[in-house]
Parts: structure tokens; sequence; C-alpha cells
């Protein structure tokens, strides 16, 4: 188990404290630095920017990093980047580029951590960082168990979250992350998993933003589609997860298409019978579909046979 301290920009935070329904949020890097210190679902703590060393503030859940232009994480996340529009959220990226004396860009790409189950306490509620914090630290610093501090960063977010009310939730929800302890009802962490616009994202990123069976390109006709769906017992996971252009998910949705445990094509006879098309598909039956590079990432083959058995329009 890990947890992250990160300074955390003041308008962000201000921004999202203001709107607590947002709780799956984008806490954004200007520069497409590379972010590998949490696993999904390990804790991502805020610290304030103050002068004397400043405050943790709040926290979240990690679900991945990945780099997107400006454009695509506004349509992903919304005013989960911590603004009200894409105009200010631009504004505010070519600020910060401007500072690391980099050229204006009017649609950058950039560092996205991914956070889920994000929450801000009350002023009065702030808690000091860790003793060791290095005040110095523009990105932050990672903890471990084998941490001397790992218990108060336990302590305190346990102690935040109480604080905040973050409402205890049920393990069948999507969003679900924390349920009640064995003794004084305090939060503990439960499956991690990532929320509905971190599985879009990671998914996107995973698959170049290429579709998996069409290989088309045009990012505003592809989604993240479910293998196993959330209503059938599946999980926002990107190994239950694939990017698809819009057609061609709803055909997989449909049972026209499936992906075999060896992840090739599989198209059923009844796209011809049904709709006297479907040649596009038919002469990729067979072909391994376009993979992510991680194995990990790759479909999974419990998800990909239960469609298969479950969906699939074998006739």
């Amino acid at each position: 188990m890990g947890a992250y301290v990160f300074p955390t920009d003041t308008e962000w935070a201000a921004f999202l404290r203001a709107r607590p329904d947002l709780d799956e949020v984008n806490f954004w890097l200007p520069s497409t630095v590379t972010f590998k210190a949490l696993q999904a679902g390990e804790r991502f703590l805020f610290k304030s920017k103050a002068k004397a060393g400043g405050r943790l503030i709040g926290g979240g859940l990690f679900s991945g990093h990945v780099t997107m232009r400006v454009s695509e994480t506004w349509a992903i996340y919304g005013e989960g980047n911590g603004c009200d529009s894409p105009g200010q959220l631009l504004k505010r990226i070519n600020l910060y580029r401007a500072r690391n004396k980099q050229e204006p860009d009017p649609d950058p790409t950039i560092g996205c951590i991914l956070l889920r189950d994000s929450f801000f306490v009350e002023p009065d509620d702030e808690l000091p960082v860790p003793s060791t914090y290095p005040g110095s630290a523009v990105r932050g610093r990672g903890y471990s168990a084998d941490n001397g501090e790992w218990s108060y960063i336990e302590e305190a977010f346990a102690q935040m979250l109480l604080s905040a009310n973050v409402p205890i939730l049920h393990p069948d929800s999507d969003a679900a992350s924390f349920i009640d302890g064995p003794t004084r009802g305090e939060p503990r962490l439960f499956i991690p998993r990532v929320g509905q616009k971190g599985f879009k994202s990671l998914v996107l990123s995973s698959y170049h933003h290429r579709c998996a069976i069409s290989g088309a390109k045009i990012t505003p006709t592809l989604q993240a589609a479910h293998i196993r769906p959330v209503s059938e017992g599946g999980e926002h996971r990107v190994d239950n997860g694939m990017l698809l252009r819009s057609d061609v998910h709803i055909l997989f949705d449909a049972g026209y298409l499936g992906i075999d445990d060896h992840h090739r094509l599989q198209v059923s006879p009844r796209l011809r019978s049904d709709f006297g098309n479907g040649d596009e598909f038919y002469s990729k039956s067979g072909e391994v579909i376009d993979l992510p590079d991680r194995k990990v990432d790759r479909p999974d083959k419990d998800a990909t046979m239960w469609h298969m058995d479950t969906i699939f329009r074998a006739s």
C-alpha cells in the first residue's frame, strides 16, 4: 500500500471544494512528465501551497496517469478539471507553461493524475503535513508501509474522511472505495477500481487513441466499451475494456462481434444474414485485434469468454 502527498494548486482546490459532487477529478500537470508512484486504489493527498509548510486539505484514490490534450480531458472530465470552462483551463495551463519558458499552445498535451472519490475538508479540519515532508518538494513525496511516518499518513487520511463526512459506500456501487471498519466505523480501503471517467481515459490511452477492431483514429467517434457490462458484474478496469468506434461498440454490445480467448476477432453470421452487410469485419475475422502494450491491460480472458458465451450471436 502506498500514498502520495502533492502540492495542490490553490484555485483548483477552491473550485472543487465548492463542488463536492465532482468526486472524480483530474489533478492535471502542465507538462507530460510521467507519474508512476502509485497503483490504482492507493491514497493521494492534497497539500496546500502555504508558505509555512502547507497543510493536508483533502485527498482521493488514484485511478491512473495518462497524457491527453486539453480538449480531450475537458471532454471527459469537464469541471472535474478544477475550472468552469475549457478556455479557463487552457489559460491556466499556458500560464504554467510560460513560467517554464514554453510557448503557448492552443491544445497542449498535459499530464493527468486521475482520481476518484476525491474530497476536501473545511479549513478548521486541515492537518499538518508529515514532519519529514520536504518543504521544497515541488512534485510532492511518496510514502509506503516501511516509512516511519506511514501510520501518520493512514491516520490523517482516515481523519480527513471523517471530517469531510464522506459517505460510506456500498460495495456494489461503481464508486465503492470505503466500507465500515470492524469496530468504530472508521473507513478502510475496499476493492481498488477506477471511476467511469478514469476508465475512459485509461482505455483511450492504452489503445493509443485507436479502435481495437477497425483501426479508426478519429477520437470523437471512439468509446471505451466494457466487455462485461457493470450491470452484469463487470468493473471499470482497463482489462475489462476496449476502445471501439461508436458503431463497432454497438455491434459488440449486440453480439454481432466478439473476441475469443486469444484476442481474435469473431464475427457472427447473423451480421450478414440480418443486414446483408459487414464485409469490413468479415475480412478481419480470426485476426488478433490491436492490443495495449502492457499485457495487464489486454482484454481479460474471463470477460471475453463471458461475452462469447452470453452475448455473442454464434448462430
